[in-house]
């Protein structure tokens, strides 16, 4: 690709770089320029004007995000995602319904280091999204970028993008209570985190705070996917909660995690029932640890002891105010 100042006489054919007045006329950078164009140019007293001129071997921006996003997401309908029409070089993903999004990151990694004008940026791996949320964008920087490279990036990313939908419908919350406790505090935000993944809050089950009455509670529980907040903190895994899962007949495969609010969870099933024993600061609905675990057991994604483990970096998360106490000193 050519870029740089020309006689406006030798214009034509030519993409405007960068936008101009041309008397009662604004020509947008990105336009093709024609023989009416360069007449209003003229006309206004302009002698020269900055353009891109494709060679044979470009592709034109729009032409290469297209074929570049196809490439990421083939079929759009089976990856749960949308794509649409490319503009100045652009290309939106979006999500078609509630979900995670999953990736290959070295493909992708390895699309981005292909030309520094062929690019995709995308939310982190596992993101939870809602209908319409935006996953990713494929933006060619320049004008024309190289047919070759925007091919050896398609080779490269295919098939590396899609959205893991919801498979659960239904919730059941059991809330274990202790004297002098919080009560329901923390039911609207819970059920705010179900709502927002597509699925319904089912039944809201009360307990005390014993291992006999929750081991009930959990064998009883109707939902599809069973959230366990508890009125004391859980504090090791031989605590209440952990051990009335396991009492009644399921499994704890995880206690605690590396993430900052959301120290105290834990993962575990009942049979073929996924089980998530929330922390405290579930309660608020602000962002925490059980979001990440919640949205990816929602969409039937398989979440391991490792996969919680390397959940550390990037696990600092922000700052709940009300925290009673906090890791930052306040003057």
């Amino acid at each position: 690709m050519k870029f740089g100042p020309v006689p406006v006489a030798e214009a034509e054919g030519g993409i405007l770089a960068h936008s101009v007045k041309a008397g009662n006329v604004r020509l947008r950078k990105g336009q093709t320029l024609g023989p009416d164009h360069i007449h209003s140019l003229q006309g206004a007293g302009l002698s020269e004007v900055v353009i891109a001129r494709l060679g044979p071997e470009d592709l034109h921006e729009d032409a290469a995000a297209s074929q570049l996003a196809q490439a990421l997401v083939p079929d759009p309908d089976a990856a749960n995602l949308r794509l649409t029409d490319a503009f100045t070089g652009r290309v939106n993903i979006t999500a078609a319904c509630p979900g995670v999004v999953e990736m290959d990151v070295a493909a992708l990694d390895a699309l981005n280091a292909v030309h520094p004008m062929v690019t995709l940026a995308t939310v982190p791996p596992w993101q939870q999204m809602g209908t319409g949320n935006m996953v990713g964008t494929v933006k060619m920087i320049s004008y024309g970028v190289p047919a070759a490279d925007v091919m050896r990036g398609c080779d490269l990313a295919r098939c590396a993008l899609r959205l893991r939908p919801v498979v659960y419908k239904t919730v059941s919350l059991i809330i274990t209570e202790i004297p002098g406790g919080v009560g329901d505090k923390g039911k609207d935000a819970v059920e705010g985190r179900v709502r927002a993944l597509g699925m319904t809050l089912a039944e809201v089950l009360r307990v005390p705070h014993r291992e006999a009455e929750l081991a009930e509670a959990i064998a009883g529980a109707h939902g599809d996917l069973v959230l366990i907040l508890t009125g004391s903190a859980t504090s090791d895994v031989q605590d209440v909660a952990p051990t009335a899962l396991r009492a009644a007949g399921g499994q704890v495969t995880r206690f605690g995690m590396p993430v900052d609010p959301g120290n105290l969870l834990f993962l575990g099933d009942k049979g073929d029932v996924p089980v998530i024993g929330l922390p405290g600061c579930a309660r608020s609905p602000a962002l925490n640890g059980a979001d990440w675990v919640l949205s990816r057991v929602a969409c039937g994604v398989s979440v391991t002891s490792a996969d919680i483990a390397v959940m550390g970096v990037g696990g600092l998360l922000k700052e709940i105010p009300t925290r009673p106490m906090p890791r930052e000193r306040r003057r």
